[in-house]
């Protein structure tokens, strides 16, 4: 039967989240029922509420999600009443060509899997279906999920860190491990040092990269990268960032990572290569910004500039690995959450967020303390 759950929506853009009363449908044959635990704020949510990004409304926001399996549709495979499950927004159908050639994230059918069911899944008090992000809709009390949106993972792991597992972690750490594949002996320039920066530093020490170098505006941040795998910082706000990083590692880095999403800094993390380095996008940029470089370093220093979604990531296998990694202590993601708000408060928490003084900022919304 169809349950009466909170939730925060999004009613109007730009606008903030209103908490409301939804009722929520049964699971469809490959859904999962998950009573949410603890949600993780992204900046694509904060962007959607500011109007960065044009959206749909009304809509719940929020992707990055740890909780607890209640029910599952009649055929799903893998899953169980009682399992610890996190979300991952990049949903897929294991049989297209991307699929097929192991790109998982560029699969054919997201949007058909996130969003197509005979029923919506979010109905308001006036009878309007309301849209859940990403096929997720973490800001609520629970979510309906297709079950190739989910993994499973240990109950050892920490509510607030298994929630930003799903899109933080994985952009971050795959950005580097997956996309770009640091080698040892590197050199590393991360640019935006939020939750996805900060992944991508420990992801680039793991790797064996000899030089790590976190750029950012926000002095305290920049303290923090030094405790986080940063061999190495620059201020951007002090001077010309490109020529410090040049300066810092002889010439150019081998591989530059862009975590802000401006076309600017794409700009910047191109510049900062050294002949033959590769410029990796993490950020979302919006549509209308315009990336500089100059041709002569594309074609005759041969630099590559590529986009990445999502870490590129294998988030069945990549999710439990990371969280193993943190057990081991090879990874500190536990100190990667370093604000917590509960449903009642999101829009404080948003406000923290944009403030860009906290590394990761997290919903806690049931369940576990």
């Amino acid at each position: 039967m169809s349950r009466r759950i909170a939730a925060a929506v999004l009613n109007r853009a730009p606008g903030q989240l209103e908490v409301e009363e939804l009722l929520l449908d049964d699971p469809a044959p490959e859904e999962v029922l998950v009573r949410v635990e603890h949600a993780g704020l992204c900046h694509s949510d904060l962007h959607e509420i500011d109007g960065t990004f044009e959206t749909t409304v009304p809509i719940v926001l929020g992707h990055e999600v740890v909780g607890e399996v209640v029910e599952v549709g009649s055929a799903v495979v893998g899953f169980v009443p009682g399992d610890r499950v996190v979300t991952c927004l990049s949903v897929f159908c294991g049989t297209c060509s991307y699929c097929l050639d192991g790109r998982q994230t560029l699969c054919a059918d997201r949007g058909r899997l996130q969003q197509e069911r005979p029923r919506p899944r979010l109905t308001n008090a006036r009878g309007e279906a309301v849209r859940p992000t990403a096929g997720i809709g973490g800001f609520a009390e629970m979510t309906l999920v297709h079950q190739n949106s989910l993994v499973a993972i240990s109950d050892e792991v920490r509510p607030a860190t298994a929630s930003i597992l799903g899109c933080a972690v994985t952009t971050g750490m795959g950005a580097v491990l997956r996309s770009a594949r640091v080698r040892p002996g590197q050199s590393v320039a991360v640019i935006g040092l939020g939750g996805v920066g900060f992944a991508a530093l420990q992801a680039a020490r793991l790797a064996g990269a000899s030089q790590v170098i976190g750029v950012d505006v926000v002095p305290k941040k920049l303290r923090q990268a030094l405790e986080f795998g940063a061999t190495d910082v620059v201020d951007a706000r002090d001077g010309d960032a490109v020529a410090a990083v040049r300066a810092l590692s002889g010439g150019g880095v081998h591989h530059a990572f862009e975590a802000v999403g401006s076309g600017r800094t794409v700009g910047q993390a191109f510049a900062m290569l050294r002949a033959g380095g590769t410029a990796t996008v993490m950020g979302m940029i919006p549509d209308g910004h315009q990336i500089d470089i100059r041709g002569a370093e594309l074609f005759l220093e041969e630099k590559r500039l590529q986009g990445c979604f999502m870490g590129s990531n294998h988030f069945k296998v990549d999710i439990p690995m990371y969280a193993e990694f943190n057990r081991m202590g090879v990874l500190r993601l536990d100190d990667l959450v370093t604000a917590e708000f509960d449903l009642a408060t999101i829009n404080e928490g948003f406000k923290a967020l944009a403030s860009g003084d906290e590394i990761r900022v997290v919903a806690r919304i049931g369940g576990r303390a």
